[in-house]
């Protein structure tokens, strides 16, 4: 694999955790603020489920650090 290509995927990953770092905080903020059936706490938990499902897959190929 060449240089590009892993500066790539490691991109990637990065910017995966960024988000599901930012949408948990968020969806933390809404139910600590009693809001966790609204429209956006709802679409948040999607988002959520969708960043965990890309994580387990750089988890399944070695690609996670065990630090991540």
């Amino acid at each position: 694999m060449n240089e590009a290509r892993l500066k790539a995927f490691e991109d990637m990953l990065s910017v995966i955790l960024k988000k599901y770092d930012e949408t948990t905080e968020r969806m933390s903020e809404l139910k600590a603020s009693g809001k966790e059936k609204t429209v956006t706490y709802k679409q948040l938990f999607a988002t959520k489920l969708q960043l965990q499902a890309m994580l387990t897959y750089y988890q399944t190929y070695g690609l996670l650090d065990d630090k991540t």
